[in-house]
């Protein structure tokens, strides 16, 4: 078994080299952002020209991490050891407020033993 602080997350089903020995569930970390008026008014400004606006990519990007960080904390509650499946979902609430949500399905792995075999089909 990894590291007890060590989560793998992928966005995939399996994990390249891993069994799954146990699936725990479906689990999340969720994040609630708010702009600010301040943000706004200087990202309102900002729009006018065009472009992107750092104020909001560097506001989404920390709330990603905190969500996935959230997520990571409780899969390690649940004794999992992997999260598979990793999404996030976004959403506004009312005009100055964003939801970031990281979620997937908490798993123990354990390495793969054994070998594949090639299977003749004749």
């Amino acid at each position: 078994m990894a590291d007890e602080s060590e989560i793998t997350m992928v966005t995939m089903n399996y994990v390249p080299g891993k069994k799954i020995n146990k699936v725990i569930g479906t689990i999340w970390g969720i994040t609630v952002r708010s702009r600010g008026i301040g943000g706004n008014i200087m990202a309102g400004l900002r729009s006018l020209g065009g472009g992107e606006i750092k104020e909001y990519s560097k506001m989404l990007s920390d709330a990603r991490n905190t969500a996935m960080d959230r997520l990571r904390d409780a899969a390690r509650q649940l004794g999992a050891n992997a999260v598979i499946e990793l999404r996030f979902d976004s959403s506004d609430i009312g005009q100055i407020m964003t939801e970031i949500v990281a979620y997937g399905t908490a798993v123990v792995i354990e390495d793969a033993s054994g070998t594949a075999e090639r299977v003749s089909l004749s």
